[in-house]
């Protein structure tokens, strides 16, 4: 009340020095006025108690609450605590984007002794970084069409989600660089389609670009659309990692023509994604239409995405694929660590199974079921290094996927706006003029430089571990510090099966999930 009362003085003061001085002192009082004003309004209004009690002073809460993330970014957090990504590791993709050698002096910024620092073993005799990287062959026994998948790929993120531009600079950075560019669930749109990319076709609940219109999946589209030449892969999506089993609603006011052409719905309509799908509700139909998909897509590799729950469920979707004697030709392992949008905090943060542990289960049941060689596994949740990757293809995976570390290389500063509409840098908005502020030919090059810079650190990893084949990596090389005294690593932390030993006595740890795992129920 004091500095209002102040600031009333003050424009009466003004007001008085106007009047007698000179009319230039309107300027001040105009200020003051107007402060008094706000401050006015402060008192009567109902909806802000500290700016009842604290007229004027109260709104500098709102300021620093509003300053709070960019004040904590750039100035208080340390190169290697930030959340989601910390700096060091964002450095590391904008360097390695812009074509400059990420490298680092005067040693490591990491605490070796604190628990769960992770490292991985390096041979005594390392062996020469090959020339090109390897590519993983995707595309089992009924797969006609198989695709050589590079390490690191564009992970799912959909038009709509991400501006025209960005799209557009991911697919030309994958055409560049020879990788793949997953659509996310939003539908095909003519942006992932100009620039000739590499795509790997996701199609979620809502159907998008091959739907009836009552939400249904609409085959002769999908059959159409998935016979496109950039079309090499399909894949089903049953969860996303960063919110499982939750569906989605976009709002009508946010369905332009280019939104609703590509997700195949009405204009200016809302559009509702369900948690679940229409076309299977057990795992035998899962399956089956996983084989459906391959045979509608001419033999093209067909595979789903999940973030792993319970490893029960998985396994019945083992059983059924051994029944069926059908498999998908990739599973795609979402940690719940993977990033959205947006995502109720619940979600994100209490909901699905972390990356590695989601990794492992998955490898497992199929290494178990004797499954394993004729499925490749995917993984996606912050992998952005070469040592993410070689970690993850010691976990299990065949290759990876990234989504945020490709925004990064498109300019995302983490200012985790992506639901507002207003991302600084044009990556997640619709607004026309930030839209503009992402050049698509400069991106693309970012986009294919970090790829084939990541790619080319793990080969050199890899290389430096004394292995040429990702093949070779066991879990014995890579080590995990349990407390200051204990190192252990992966084959000693974690039950590796041999090769269908579920189907005949399976392991204690596993007995109960294996006996209770029914082809015909989730």
């Amino acid at each position: 009340m004091l500095v209002l009362l102040l600031v009333a003085l003050g424009a009466a003061g003004a007001l008085v020095l106007v009047c007698v001085v000179s009319p230039w002192w309107w300027f001040a009082a105009g200020v003051l006025l107007l402060l008094t004003g706000l401050g006015g309004w402060d008192l009567v209004q109902r909806r802000h108690s500290v700016l009842r009690n604290y007229p004027l002073l109260g709104h500098l809460r709102f300021l620093m609450e509003a300053l709070r993330p960019e004040l904590q970014q750039y100035f208080v957090e340390r190169n290697y605590d930030g959340r989601p990504f910390d700096r060091d590791v964002r450095s590391i993709v904008y360097e390695r984007a812009k074509g400059v050698e990420a490298e680092e002096p005067f040693g490591t910024e990491q605490d070796v002794y604190a628990g769960g620092h992770e490292f991985l073993v390096p041979s005594m005799t390392p062996v020469a970084v090959p020339d090109e990287p390897p590519r993983v062959r995707v595309g089992g026994p009924h797969c006609t069409q198989p695709y050589d998948m590079a390490l690191l790929n564009v992970s799912a993120m959909s038009f709509g989600a991400l501006s025209s531009n960005a799209i557009l600079a991911l697919n030309k950075g994958a055409a560049l660089g020879g990788f793949a560019h997953d659509t996310g669930e939003g539908g095909l749109s003519e942006y992932h389609l100009r620039a000739g990319g590499d795509l790997i076709w996701e199609i979620g609940t809502g159907y998008f670009g091959c739907r009836t219109s009552d939400g249904d999946f609409e085959a002769r589209e999908f059959t159409d659309k998935a016979a496109l030449p950039e079309v090499k892969c399909v894949s089903l999506k049953i969860s996303q990692g960063a919110k499982p089993g939750i569906g989605g609603v976009l709002p009508g006011a946010k369905v332009n023509t280019e939104i609703a052409r590509a997700r195949d719905v009405p204009e200016g309509e809302t559009v509702v994604s369900p948690p679940y799908h229409r076309v299977f509700s057990t795992p035998r139909e899962l399956v089956l239409f996983v084989a459906r998909m391959r045979e509608l897509a001419g033999g093209k590799p067909t595979g789903f995405k999940l973030c792993v729950g319970s490893r029960r469920q998985f396994l019945a979707v083992c059983k059924a694929m051994l029944a069926e004697d059908v498999t998908p030709d990739f599973i795609v392992v979402d940690g719940s660590e993977g990033g959205t949008g947006a995502a109720p905090l619940e979600f994100a943060d209490h909901l699905g199974t972390p990356l590695t542990e989601g990794l492992v289960t998955v490898h497992n049941a199929l290494v178990g079921t004797g499954l394993r060689d004729r499925i490749r596994i995917g993984a996606g949740g912050k992998v952005a290094t070469g040592a993410d990757i070689v970690k993850r293809l010691v976990q299990g995976a065949d290759y990876t996927n990234a989504a945020r570390a490709m925004m990064f290389a498109l300019g995302c500063l983490q200012t985790q706006r992506c639901h507002t509409n207003t991302c600084p840098v044009g990556v997640t908005t619709q607004d026309p003029r930030r839209v503009r502020a992402l050049v698509v030919a400069d991106k693309a090059q970012r986009v294919h430089r970090y790829q084939r810079a990541t790619v080319r650190s793990a080969t050199q990893i890899m290389a430096a571990m004394g292995v040429r084949d990702p093949r070779e990596l066991g879990p014995e090389l890579l080590r995990r510090r349990t407390d200051p005294t204990t190192v252990e690593s992966y084959a000693e932390l974690y039950e590796w099966l041999a090769p269908g030993v579920l189907l005949g006595e399976p392991p204690r740890a596993w007995d109960v999930d294996w006996a209770a795992a029914d082809p015909d129920t989730f």
